[in-house]
């Protein structure tokens, strides 16, 4: 089955946005399936655009960051 878009539902969504990346925690839900956890990062380019880019390792700052979005996150998860 391939990947459809519009059913894949976005249930949360909080952005923190740091010097030259952010860091996006959401929810999501693909056809009424079990929810899950997504966190991803976007860099800032030279062009001032932001692109995907691989989480990877994260700095002090931006873990405490994160971390409460998170907790949000997982709240809506229960619901």
């Amino acid at each position: 089955m391939a990947f459809d878009k519009s059913l894949d539902k976005n249930l949360f969504s909080e952005t923190k946005e740091f010097e030259m990346t952010r860091i996006t925690v959401g929810v999501f839900q693909y056809s009424e399936g079990e929810k899950k956890l997504q966190i991803s990062r976007e860099n800032r380019t030279q062009e001032n655009e932001w692109v995907f880019a691989k989480l990877g390792r994260m700095m002090k700052e931006e873990a405490e960051a994160v971390l409460p979005m998170m907790q949000k996150a997982l709240k809506k998860m229960d619901q």
